[in-house]
């Protein structure tokens, strides 16, 4: 796989010849969207608002950082916010409830990374809809579901779509599997609620580029030793030591470069997205610098100078506001109401 993300970035010799397969795939999606738009196939409501955060490419383009952030600030808002996921990576089967005991191997990293930094419930299943009644039925105070990836799950009822783009790959070559990185057309963005454009290791720039254009910025935080995470330290007061940084994450380099941004040396070690760590994958006696997605899974053997680093999230002022006006249907006119309904296929909200 990581092969073949090499040539989604532009029009390679490998790409083009895998058009065909990409047509065939377009057209797949297309019919199944349609299906779900013409109402040939249901969009089940689970009965509190659904919110996806999810994105068109394939790899990482940071969606579970800006759930963690979500479900922080809704909570602060008065809302009791739940979180269903996938679980990719994970081997269970069926719906399961994540708890801070919950094996990674099992439940995968990221729905373990959201519930340690939320504290909310987290359910991972490959059915949505499953996840989401199981979600209820276990924490029925539950007022609100954020669905970790998804856009293209469209069985689940949806009433808010998230659109998440990486600002630095951006839609690559702008092709559809397996020939690019696109699950679905560009045009598919025109038709979220937000598109939500991450930038790493930078500010945000002054200004918006669209009304539903929005800015992420994802900083380096502070760090902590894995067997201390009460012992933060800032980056910069980090001694000079000759530091390992190992990312297991979609774009690693962006974790990197925020590490060079605050003046640390360091030799990078590059794993594939979700990787399950071994005790024999990364040295003892090293000092070693780790994403918190990482850490999740090193935890059961870390050493003494194993630090995770936090990821803090900034967006662009106003973004919680948009959402929540977005999500009482205060700043929608009655024709996007209406168009927005016969899209659902007769129920209010997106089912697709």
């Amino acid at each position: 796989m990581i092969w073949l993300q090499r040539h989604w970035t532009r029009a390679t010799l490998t790409s083009t010849l895998l058009l065909p397969l990409a047509w065939l795939f377009s057209l797949l999606v297309f019919l199944r969207r349609l299906a779900y738009r013409r109402g040939w196939l249901p969009a089940i409501h689970v009965g509190v608002p659904v919110i996806v955060v999810g994105n068109i490419t394939a790899g990482g383009s940071g969606k579970t950082p800006l759930v963690i952030w979500l479900a922080n600030a809704l909570r602060s808002r008065g809302l009791r916010p739940g979180v269903v996921s996938r679980g990719y990576g994970g081997a269970a089967s069926g719906c399961v409830v994540v708890d801070r005991r919950s094996d990674p191997r099992e439940v995968g990293d990221e729905p373990l990374l959201i519930h340690y930094k939320t504290g909310v419930p987290v359910v991972v299943g490959r059915d949505r809809v499953a996840a989401a009644r199981t979600l209820l039925a276990r924490h029925p105070g539950i007022d609100l579901i954020l669905s970790d990836d998804g856009l293209q799950h469209y069985r689940l009822h949806r009433d808010i779509e998230l659109a998440v783009l990486d600002a630095a790959s951006g839609l690559g070559n702008a092709r559809a599997l397996p020939a690019g990185p696109l699950r679905e057309p560009p045009s598919r963005l025109a038709t979220v609620d937000a598109v939500i454009e991450v930038m790493r290791g930078t500010d945000f720039p002054p200004g918006k580029a669209s009304d539903k254009t929005w800015t992420v910025s994802y900083l380096a935080g502070q760090a902590y030793p894995l067997l201390d995470p009460q012992r933060k330290t800032a980056l910069q007061d980090l001694p000079p030591r000759a530091w390992l940084a190992v990312g297991g994450i979609g774009q690693p380099q962006g974790f990197f470069d925020m590490l060079s941004a605050h003046g640390l040396r360091f030799s990078p070690r590059s794993f594939a997205d979700h990787h399950a760590y071994r005790a024999g994958d990364l040295p003892r006696e090293a000092a070693v610098l780790m994403t918190e997605k990482d850490a999740v899974k090193c935890l059961g053997f870390a050493a003494v100078d194993w630090w995770a680093v936090e990821l803090e999230v900034r967006p662009q002022p106003g973004l919680l506001e948009y959402l929540c006006a977005r999500l009482e249907g205060g700043n929608k006119t009655p024709q996007q109401a209406d168009g927005r309904h016969r899209r659902s296929g007769g129920h209010a909200g997106k089912g697709g």
